[in-house]
Formats: C-alpha cells, sequence, structure tokens
C-alpha cells in the first residue's frame, strides 16, 4: 500500500497541532478552538462565548475573581 505525499502531510499536521494544543495546556494557555467546537457539538443552538470573554472566563477560574473570591474548590 502506498500512502500519498498529502496524506503524511496531514497526519503530521495532525501531530504537531495535538503537541502544540498540549503545550499550551501546560503552560496555561487555554484552546479556543477545542470550546468553540465542544459548544457547538454539545449545544447547537446555545451561545459561544467571544475570545476575550472566554479568556477571561478562563483567568477567573484559575487564578480567581478580582473581588478576591475564587471559584474552585480548594
Amino acid at each position: 500500500m502506498r500512502i500519498g505525499f498529502s496524506t503524511v502531510r496531514h497526519r503530521w499536521q495532525q501531530v504537531w497541532a495535538w503537541i502544540g494544543r498540549g503545550a499550551r495546556l501546560m503552560v496555561g494557555v487555554p484552546d479556543y478552538e477545542g470550546y468553540v467546537r465542544r459548544q457547538r457539538e454539545r449545544f447547537p443552538d446555545g451561545p459561544v462565548l467571544s475570545y476575550a470573554a472566554f479568556i477571561q472566563d478562563r483567568q477567573e477560574a484559575r487564578y480567581g475573581r478580582r473581588d478576591g473570591c475564587v471559584r474552585r474548590c480548594c
């Protein structure tokens, strides 16, 4: 079986995208594209946060709100 160049290139692009997504999550950069994809799959008619609102929400979830209240269990 012979694999074409475009197939190999596509697979490498997928691998690098996966590695990049993992690296960004390790350093604390949230995955907006993944969020949009999941929202569209789970709630097709529901709202999707803008990029700025998504980043603010993720920062508040990680570091707490500006008023000092933290939205996590610990």
